[in-house]
């Protein structure tokens, strides 16, 4: 009895343990039982219409990549049971990524947060949570040719980049670069973002480790480019980078950065056009190499004036560059014996365009330094001398011929002048005085200002002095030109002849009909000239064209003269468009001189060979009554009336007769 008593006590002991193991038993979750809720077939909705649970696309989890090594649970690792008390956290792939967390977190999309969260995570890069594929998934975000597209989610945006202080400007760039297009084409070669600036370790620029940093930039292009990479560090300026000379020359110094292209592309800075003039002058055209390591300066000017770079700058596409003669990638000194301007080379360096030279041919100075001012080689100093004697031959003889030609001229021109008589007043000593105030502040603004706008023009050869002295003259020359405009004003208020003049130049109806009608006289369609009174319309027309760009000159050299008191009381804008119109008033100014008033008085074949009236004031009676018919009317009239006693003792209507 009590060994079935104690039996059954067992029994019911071991069901109970049983029962409560069960109870408390975790068994695995299946994928099944998580998408059951999580799938768009089960998807739910609360009040406000807002999914209950996070919707996965069943089909995309399994053809991921993690589809067919883990389960739901192998990610979500705090998922205890079916029935979740907490949502879950967030996945952490560093979990089986140790290695890329590691990279990712000392680059430069961990350090730059947004709303306190890393710039570019997991997901930005790699796609979807549950949708993420390999990299040899054509329609995987980081696969090779996709790469561009995907950085260029974020680098293509202009307000996220500027709220970073960046550009979007490198990935619109590369898009346009030979790699880009390569790469837009399908092609699997072709640099993309992450071959360059890495993969999860994307470092700046400035970063000694940086893949992009300058002393690394040729290893980087030379996981593509081994060859040239190879040829590169060798030559001197690979030398120099290996020995951390940041000054030296590097990939991206050569042929850019982001908008690399072809050199057959005429934008390229590699390309024959760019290659002289810009790409290889901004490191051998200056001092700056002359004064850290004694490399001569001034190549490209030298280059410039020869033979090669005259014609190159013809347009001739066959002409010697820089790369011609120097090489491309396998630049070394002369003294290498493996340079391509050894002097033991240069024959066959020059008889690639020069056939059948030989070694005399190469005995000389390429890079003439002014003219081989400081080779002492016979070739210069032959050079020089025939320079110099050159010079002063020039000089003499064409100061000569000038002279002789001069006092010939002079002779002719006052005899000639002698002969015009009658002669008339045409303008006053007063007037005269003022003109020749007006040409020469003129001609000195203009000197002075051109000079400053083209350096290397001939306008600043001329001063041949700093911009020290030709702010001062120029601003003595502006000042003169407003006081002697002021004084003009108070000369046409004040004195009887201005008064007389401002009346005379006052426009009328009648100019517009003049200038119609004598156009169609000239061109012979009008059998009679139109006649003019004291000033036709041209003149009339040049003296308030006058008037009104020397007030404009004027105040827009004074806002200038005081930029910063402009800017603090207006705006700094305000300078910018004082200077536009200073400048191209000053270009309309100067031509309507040359072609509109130095034709009048110069080219004119009725004043031939020029209108003295700036010099002395007088001009023929005749010419006067050709030009003014209905002005020598009008004195004609007044004389008569005079002489009868009939007229006024007041001003006659035009210029007196002398």
């Amino acid at each position: 009895m009590n060994t079935g008593k104690r039996i059954l006590t067992q029994t019911l002991a071991l069901s109970l343990l049983l029962w409560a193991s069960a109870a408390h038993a975790q068994p695995k979750i299946k994928d099944a039982d998580c998408l059951a809720c999580h799938s768009d077939a089960t998807m739910t909705q609360d009040v406000n219409g807002k999914p209950q649970s996070l919707f996965v696309d069943e089909a995309k989890l399994k053809h991921s990549i993690h589809g067919s090594m883990f389960s739901c649970v192998d990610c979500h690792k705090d998922v205890k049971s079916l029935v979740h008390d907490t949502p879950p956290q967030k996945v952490k792939c560093s979990g089986c990524h140790a290695d890329a967390r590691d990279a990712y977190l000392r680059s430069t999309h961990a350090k730059i947060t947004k709303s306190g969260a890393p710039a570019a995570g997991c997901e930005d890069c790699h796609g979807g949570v549950h949708e993420i594929t390999g990299a040899d998934d054509p329609k995987s975000p980081v696969n090779h040719n996709n790469i561009p597209y995907t950085c260029g989610r974020c680098h293509g945006q202009k307000l996220l980049m500027e709220s970073n202080g960046q550009s979007t400007q490198p990935f619109l760039s590369y898009q346009e670069s030979v790699h880009g297009r390569a790469t837009e084409k399908g092609s699997q070669k072709a640099a993309v973002c992450t071959d360059c600036h890495g993969a999860h370790e994307i470092l700046a620029a400035n970063e000694v480790k940086s893949q992009i940093y300058k002393l690394n930039v040729p290893a980087t292009c030379g996981k593509c480019h081994a060859d040239v990479d190879n040829t590169f560090m060798q030559s001197i300026h690979g030398q120099a980078l290996a020995r951390g000379n940041g000054q030296a020359p590097t990939c991206t110094d050569c042929h850019g950065i982001h908008s690399i292209k072809a050199h057959s592309d005429p934008n390229s800075p590699s390309s024959d056009q760019n290659l002289s003039r810009d790409t290889c002058a901004r490191c051998h055209e200056g001092v700056r190499l002359s004064q850290e390591f004694g490399v001569p300066g001034n190549r490209v000017t030298s280059y410039m004036d020869s033979y090669h770079g005259l014609a190159a700058e013809g347009g001739s596409v066959v002409a010697a560059n820089c790369s011609s003669c120097h090489g491309v990638h396998n630049i070394l000194p002369s003294s290498d014996p493996h340079s391509t301007v050894n002097k033991a080379n240069l024959g066959e360096t020059c008889g690639k365009c020069h056939k059948g030279v030989t070694q005399k041919f190469t005995q000389t100075q390429v890079h003439q330094d002014g003219n081989g001012a400081h080779s002492k080689d016979i070739g210069s100093v032959a050079v020089r001398w025939v320079r110099i004697v050159y010079i002063l031959l020039i000089l003499l003889v064409i100061g000569a011929m000038f002279l002789h030609n001069a006092i010939i001229w002079r002779s002719k021109a006052v005899a000639l002048r002698k002969m015009q008589n009658p002669m008339m007043v045409r303008m006053t000593t007063q007037q005269r005085w003022q003109h020749l105030i007006l040409l020469s502040s003129f001609i000195i603004l203009v000197i002075t200002g051109f000079a400053l706008k083209f350096p290397d023009t001939w306008f600043a050869e001329v001063l041949g002095m700093g911009e020290k002295w030709r702010g001062i003259i120029h601003r003595v020359a502006g000042v003169i030109l407003m006081g002697a405009g002021i004084y003009h004003v108070f000369y046409l208020a004040a004195a009887k002849e201005g008064r007389r003049l401002i009346c005379a130049l006052a426009p009328r109806p009648r100019d517009a009909f003049d200038a119609v009608y004598t156009m169609l006289y000239y061109l012979g369609l009008r059998s009679e000239k139109p006649k003019f009174a004291r000033f036709n319309y041209a003149e009339k027309a040049e003296y308030w064209a006058l008037v009104w760009g020397t007030a404009l000159m004027g105040l827009t050299g004074v806002m200038l003269w005081a930029k910063v008191w402009v800017g603090n009381t207006l705006a700094r804008w305000w300078v910018d468009i004082a200077t536009a119109v200073h400048f191209y008033e000053a270009i309309l100014a100067t031509l309507a001189i040359i072609v509109w008033h130095f034709y009048q008085v110069f080219l004119d074949p009725d004043v031939y060979p020029m209108n003295w009236a700036w010099w002395d004031g007088k001009m023929p009676v005749e010419h006067y009554k050709h030009e003014h018919g209905l002005d020598t009317e009008a004195i004609a009239e007044a004389e008569d009336k005079a002489e009868k006693g009939t007229g006024s003792t007041g001003a006659k209507p035009g210029p007196e007769l002398k």
